[in-house]
């Protein structure tokens, strides 16, 4: 079993044991009543986004530097630039398609039930697009996020809370924080992400200098902590690639062909997809299934019983007393 993994399981086990692991509750919604259109390539539509018109004292500010114009504009002209800094430069968010599914799903069932994701905001839809977006990452499990920003800040800050999960009710040692390893060029929300879990004294950040792998490894080779994990290694930040990179849209992983190495990604719909929203898609726990049937071959190996499942019936009492055990879940609708 893998440090991490363990790791994982028993700051969850603590969770679990002070009340505080919830579910999310799902909420079925019908299904459209018309199947939405697809499309392929662009149109009239794809500079739409990227094309603005601006007023001629916002662009005099923008060509302002330091109290000096950069540049001449004629008094009354509004000139049209082109966006360089936006998300939406595949301009997919004013595509016809797009526009009429976004109609569609307001007319049909309103802005959505308006609440969290643990009370009643999370609906079979959202189930389906993290399903869809996992299995395009070829992960296990992915969770939406409203923004870029938040994906990465609740990353960073829940890895970093997994050693307070473990030390409740007693002050955190110093070798019990995580080490956090992170490129010098990673993204802001990174970052900021990274320096919270600092202030709260759970981790401590060391940075490497951009893609030095030797630089990276000897801050490794110094660092006297157990807990370590290294972002922008097995965790990546793909914020510009789903849906956009690799054949299948599947991301910076899929373009270089690295999906099984990644364990955790982010990414975000607002290039891709045309939306406001981000997500992160990860592993599930593989040594979980291996560690049980390593139990199952050692129980069979003692017993000399073939055994084909790790679940094992073990009759207690007589044999109509287990029967009637059996039907109560049933008649109170368990299973």
């Amino acid at each position: 079993m893998a440090t991490w993994d363990m790791l994982v399981d028993d700051a969850l086990g603590s969770l679990a044991a002070r009340r505080l692991l919830f579910n999310t509750r799902l909420l079925a919604l019908p299904p459209p009543s018309v199947p939405s259109k697809t499309f392929n390539g662009p149109g009239p539509w794809d500079r739409a986004t990227v094309e603005i018109q601006l007023n001629h004292a916002s662009l005099k500010q923008w060509l302002t530097i330091n109290g000096v114009e950069s540049g001449h504009l004629e008094d009354g002209v509004n000139p049209k630039v082109t966006l360089f800094s936006g998300n939406d430069y595949m301009c997919l968010s004013s595509h016809p398609a797009i526009r009429e599914a976004a109609v569609k799903a307001a007319q049909e069932y309103g802005m959505g039930p308006r609440g969290s994701s643990l009370i009643c905001g999370y609906t079979t839809y959202h189930k389906l697009v993290e399903e869809s977006l996992a299995e395009l990452q070829k992960k296990e499990d992915c969770i939406l996020c409203p923004t870029g920003f938040s994906a990465n800040t609740a990353l960073m800050t829940a890895l970093g809370s997994i050693s307070s999960l473990l030390s409740v009710g007693r002050k955190l040692a110093k070798d019990e924080r995580i080490a956090i390893f992170s490129d010098a060029l990673n993204h802001a929300s990174t970052i900021d992400g990274i320096r919270l879990v600092e202030r709260t004294h759970e981790a401590v950040a060391f940075v490497y200098k951009h893609c030095d792998m030797l630089h990276l490894d000897a801050l490794l080779s110094s660092c006297s902590m157990s807990r370590k994990v290294v972002v922008t290694d097995r965790y990546c930040n793909s914020a510009h690639g789903t849906l956009v990179c690799g054949e299948n849209g599947g991301g910076v992983p899929e373009l270089f062909g690295c999906e099984n190495d990644v364990d955790i990604v982010v990414g975000s719909l607002s290039k891709g997809a045309g939306c406001q929203a981000a997500i992160y898609v990860s592993k599930k726990e593989i040594w979980r299934r291996s560690v049980i049937w390593d139990h199952v071959r050692y129980f069979a190996s003692l017993t000399n019983l073939d055994i084909t499942s790790p679940i094992i019936l073990i009759e207690v009492g007589s044999e109509e007393a287990v029967l009637n055990a059996t039907r109560f879940p049933h008649l109170s609708k368990f299973s």
